[in-house]
């Protein structure tokens, strides 16, 4: 019998095995393309509104975050289409899923944690997806994310790709 997955606020104690999760899911996917150096600081930066952790049988398989807007390009998107203002508009960053428990929706069920505290913090929450993370795409269409258009991610020493805008559903 699978045991269950915990969804619970981040605590400091969890960045050992939140980085150890975050370096995996890179090893295996190439995600995120930034903040794998250096996972702990990338994990606690200061732009972290919330944070949870998915775990199961005390391992941490999963993580996200929501962000104070730093002027990505899904913040922009969504503050023209909707005339939100930035205090209004929360970024769903840093979401991240081991391997060997993707079978169980923990992805979904951390991304519906992350959304529920958008929309009792008054914060409608807008991420990019870049095109190469196909199921990522599938995860936020599925689970009602709208489309709001796209834009160029960048990272790295002068590196970007092509990326996908989206904002929560409405509530």
């Amino acid at each position: 019998m699978l045991s269950s997955t915990v969804i619970r606020p981040f605590e400091d104690t969890d960045l050992p095995g939140a980085a150890a999760a975050l370096t995996d899911v890179h090893a295996t996917d190439g995600y995120p393309v930034e903040g794998v150096a250096r996972p702990e600081e990338w994990l606690r930066s200061e732009d972290v509104l919330a944070s949870w952790v998915a775990e199961v049988e005390g391992r941490i398989v999963g993580h996200v975050a929501v962000m104070r807007p730093r002027g990505e390009g899904a913040v922009s998107l969504w503050a023209e289409q909707s005339a939100d203002d930035e205090q209004h508009i929360g970024v769903l960053a840093r979401l991240f899923v081991v391997r060997d428990v993707r079978n169980r929706a923990v992805g979904a069920q951390l991304v519906r944690t992350a959304m529920g505290y958008g929309v009792s913090h008054g914060r409608r929450l807008v991420l990019d997806v870049m095109v190469k993370d196909q199921a990522a795409l599938r995860l936020y269409e599925r689970l009602g994310w709208l489309r709001t258009g796209r834009t160029t991610h960048h990272f790295g020493a002068g590196q970007s790709i092509e990326a996908i805008c989206y904002a929560a559903p409405g509530a």
